[in-house]
Order: structure tokens, then C-alpha cells, then sequence
């Protein structure tokens, strides 16, 4: 059963935006993703396979520094789209004359056959209809003790914009965005174990209106229910544009503020419980992970 938790996403509008191609990937994504990838130093796994998740929105330049990170590890690639994976794929082969093209991480393209031991997926879940859904995928193309690593945006992101509209009348600026504990919760209920979750604001600030809504449209959509269903005119724009003036910040430089708060998480895939019955057989690599992972995990009293 699909929970009641944000965010209140209309799936038609999720899976119109998740279609589009991307021209480039925005700056938040690459400057979260560069935050997220210094936090690899606290995991002492170096995995030699790992899975990309849409790197084409989700941060180019983030690949290379994951790249250069496991320069050893086979990376895979994965887009839902294939016109998004064809991009990628241009954006992300070194040229035919480039060393890196023969002494670099091998990147394959599309689901591996086995599982991998880390999964990076940089700023996808907030704009997923059914996000549960999605961690499942995830786990399911994570190796046992794998680990996954994850951002998202939480819920004081664009908290000016929406009391904007709230004052104006106007119909919801942004559908909800999940706090980092029901993220622990989803990750739990997936079949993750030692979920970390952490947070962080970030202030992002433009020197006119049209920059501000130039980059909301970069970073996504309004995807909830209750939106405005139709086409704005020319008037409502100018009314917009008049409005996003207040949103200066104290000081009086006149630059335009919009909060995005972040959130972090890591977790990892518990190897599968043994079921007991009158008689239960385990093959021997069953029995060996097993006995590490509770070597691992279990301490003496």
C-alpha cells in the first residue's frame, strides 16, 4: 500500500518532467553532489562495481569526481529514457584521442546483470511520484552489504516562494517535500539497514526575478495535485514578477533569496535473514556471509 507521506505528487505531471531532457545539469545538483561525494571518506567499503542513477540531471561533474575516486571500480550507468542515456553517453565518453578513453574507469551503460556494491543517485527522490517504488529498485540492484548514497530536497526548500503565493491566493508553488526522518522510515521499510540521515540549508540568490524562475525551471516542476490547471497569461506574469521582488533580501542590495534545504542519507543491504523451518538448508556462501556479517555486527557482552 502506497503511503500517505509526502510528497503530494501528481504522477501525470512526475512523469511529463521526468521525460524531458535536460539541457545541462544544474548548478544545485553538481554543488550538492560535490558536498555528497566528500562523504564517501566516512565509508571504509571501496567498491569495484557501482551504479550511476541519471547523472545527465543528476550531476556530470560529479561523475568524474567519483570516477577519479574509484578509478579501479566498474561503473554503470543508468537512465529511464533513452534519449536521456544517449546524452549521457556523449557528455561522459572521452574522445577517441583522449588517454582516459583506454586508461579510465570502464563504464558500462544500463542495468548490470549483477548486483553492484555502491548506488549514487544524486537529487531524484523529491520529484518521484512513488518513491517507495524507487528505493525498491534500488535495493534490488544493490549486492548484500552494498550501500546506497542519496540527496534530496526536504521541506523548508523554496519555504519564500510558497508564502509568496500562499498571501497572493494562489494555489500551492510546490508540492511537499519529505522530511529526513520518514526518509530513515522509507529506507527501513525497503529493506535497508543503519540508515544516516542529515540536512543543511542552502541560500540561493539571483539579481532579478527572471534569474530566479530560470533556475527553478532547471531544478523542476510544481508537481502537485491542487496546482493551477491551466495557462497563465501575460497579466498573471507581470503579477508574478512584481511579487518575487519582495523575496529581496535584508541589506538592500537588491538580490532575490530562495532557501533549498538538502537532505543526506546513506544506508546499507542487510544480507537476507535465514528463515527457520523443520529443516532448513544453506549453501555454503549463504553460511559465510552470514557468519561475517554477525562477526561483523554482533560484539561479546
Amino acid at each position: 500500500m502506497r503511503s500517505e507521506l509526502p510528497p503530494t505528487i501528481a504522477p501525470n505531471a512526475a512523469a511529463r518532467w521526468d521525460s524531458l531532457l535536460p539541457v545541462a545539469s544544474p548548478w544545485l545538483h553538481e554543488e550538492v553532489a560535490r558536498r555528497m561525494e566528500e562523504r564517501l571518506e566516512w565509508m571504509t567499503m571501496q567498491p569495484q562495481s557501482w551504479l550511476h542513477w541519471e547523472p545527465l540531471r543528476g550531476g556530470l561533474q560529479a561523475h568524474a569526481l567519483l570516477s577519479a575516486r574509484y578509478p579501479q571500480a566498474t561503473c554503470h550507468v543508468v537512465h529511464a529514457h533513452a534519449a536521456h542515456a544517449q546524452a549521457a553517453a556523449v557528455a561522459l565518453t572521452p574522445s577517441r584521442w583522449s588517454l582516459a578513453r583506454w586508461t579510465g574507469p570502464r563504464v558500462q551503460w544500463g542495468a548490470p546483470e549483477q548486483p553492484v556494491q555502491m548506488l549514487w543517485a544524486n537529487m531524484a527522490l523529491h520529484m518521484a511520484a512513488d518513491p517507495q517504488a524507487l528505493l525498491a529498485q534500488w535495493h534490488r540492484l544493490l549486492e548484500s552489504k552494498g550501500f546506497l548514497m542519496f540527496s534530496c530536497l526536504g521541506p523548508d526548500t523554496v519555504r519564500e516562494l510558497r508564502a509568496l503565493y500562499a498571501a497572493q491566493g494562489w494555489p500551492p508553488a510546490s508540492h511537499a517535500f519529505t522530511d529526513m526522518h520518514d526518509w530513515g522510515d522509507m529506507l527501513v521499510q525497503s529493506g535497508f539497514s543503519e540508515p544516516v540521515m542529515d540536512q543543511e540549508r542552502i541560500t540561493l540568490t539571483f539579481a532579478t526575478p527572471q534569474r530566479l524562475l530560470q533556475e527553478l525551471r532547471e531544478l523542476g516542476r510544481n508537481l502537485h495535485p491542487q496546482r493551477f490547471g491551466g495557462l497563465r497569461g501575460r497579466a498573471w506574469h507581470g503579477q508574478l514578477l512584481q511579487a518575487l521582488a519582495k523575496l529581496a533580501r535584508p541589506g538592500g542590495d537588491g538580490q532575490l533569496q530562495l532557501t533549498f534545504e538538502v537532505v543526506y542519507g546513506h544506508a546499507f543491504k542487510a544480507p537476507p535473514r535465514m528463515t527457520v523451518a523443520a529443516e532448513t538448508r544453506v549453501s555454503l556462501d549463504e553460511m559465510r556471509t552470514n557468519l561475517r556479517y554477525v562477526k561483523k555486527n554482533v560484539k561479546p557482552d
